[in-house]
């Protein structure tokens, strides 16, 4: 029997670390990174509410990173998965991100046998399915 308590806190301490990991990634390759506090609620942009549990925010995506070189920048908004992984409300929120032009790009980064990959949402995201349904 799976004790759900234990299994949250490991999966919760899974997911912060793979999120670091994506932060040190992306800052050795030259973004600037910064921890996206806002959420899309109720078809607004809002800021996050934070965790209960802890007093960080619980923004959707977890990051905001620039890029700049000379006069041109980057923009992009990075989400954390363990999996490569979103869920029916996850998929919407990115779909109003880009209906909306708050980011141009959107990628999720999920863990490959330890590699870090990153996936670009577009607007070719099915908006059909239930839970859990890859990204791809």
């Amino acid at each position: 029997m799976i004790n759900k308590s234990k299994q949250g806190k490991k999966n919760r301490l899974k997911g912060a670390a793979f999120e670091r990991k994506v932060r040190k990634y992306l800052e050795n390759e030259g973004w600037i990174v910064d921890k996206w506090t806002n959420n899309v609620e109720d078809g607004k942009l809002r800021p996050a509410r934070t965790n209960m549990f802890n007093s960080r925010s619980c923004g959707f995506p977890d990051f905001i990173c620039f890029k700049i070189q000379e006069s041109n920048y980057s923009v992009m908004a990075v989400e954390c998965k363990t999996g490569k992984y979103l869920d029916k409300e996850e998929k919407a929120k990115v779909q109003w991100y880009l209906d909306n032009k708050i980011f141009g790009k959107i990628y999720v980064a999920y863990d490959d046998d330890g590699e870090i990959k990153f996936i670009q949402m577009k607007e070719f995201i099915q908006m059909k399915g239930g839970k859990n349904e890859k990204v791809e």
